[in-house]
């Protein structure tokens, strides 16, 4: 698990001891990355379940403007900490030891650009998680969610899913705010940029 691009592209990042994450593969991570990649310079990220931190840690390092890192268990949250520190991120980094539910009960209308959601798998938290952004209305106008699930994850939401991306039993799906222009293109296998 290492930082792909940017400024502090090569570090290795800490996992989680245990069993209670599980970390976004590498593949999973470069990619999505090429999808967002026009995406990710100066916007306000949202790490929901962050986990080790890797993805906002990412977003960072290819030049995001701020990311908010959100994790509810003490382990991962130290761990979070760590990575954030190693990569010399502290400074447009915020950490926050809380459930999602209140994090985002609690964020401004608008807040962010980018929201990357990895909960646990099987949808119900995904379902919750992509309700209470809509309900409280954080994701900005052009803003965009990234998604991971297992393919055989059932969830929903209000936002429009602009695309899905498999590998192997992962999903990654992208959404957005209704009423946009983008063309959708559900279900494609192959890496794209939006």
């Amino acid at each position: 698990m290492r930082v792909v691009s940017g400024s502090a592209r090569g570090l290795k990042l800490q996992p989680v001891p245990g069993m209670n994450t599980r970390p976004t593969t590498d593949r999973v991570k470069e990619s999505v990355f090429n999808i967002i990649q026009n995406r990710v310079r100066d916007a306000r990220v949202l790490d929901l379940f962050a986990g080790t931190g890797q993805l906002g840690i990412e977003a960072l390092s290819r030049g995001a403007k701020t990311c908010d890192f959100v994790e509810r268990d003490r382990v991962a949250f130290a761990t979070v900490k760590k990575n954030i520190a190693a990569a010399r991120l502290v400074d447009r980094a915020q950490l926050h030891s809380t459930d999602a539910d209140k994090f985002i009960a609690y964020a401004k209308k608008d807040a962010y650009d980018l929201i990357f959601l990895d909960p646990p798998y099987g949808g119900k938290i995904l379902t919750a998680a992509l309700s209470a952004i809509e309900t409280f209305d954080i994701l900005s106008t052009n803003g965009i969610i990234i998604c991971e699930s297992a393919v055989e994850d059932v969830f929903t939401s209000g936002f429009e899913t602009v695309k899905t991306y498999r590998y192997g039993a992962t999903l990654i799906t992208v959404l957005q705010k209704g009423g946009r222009t983008d063309e959708t293109n559900e279900n494609c296998d192959l890496p794209g940029q939006l």
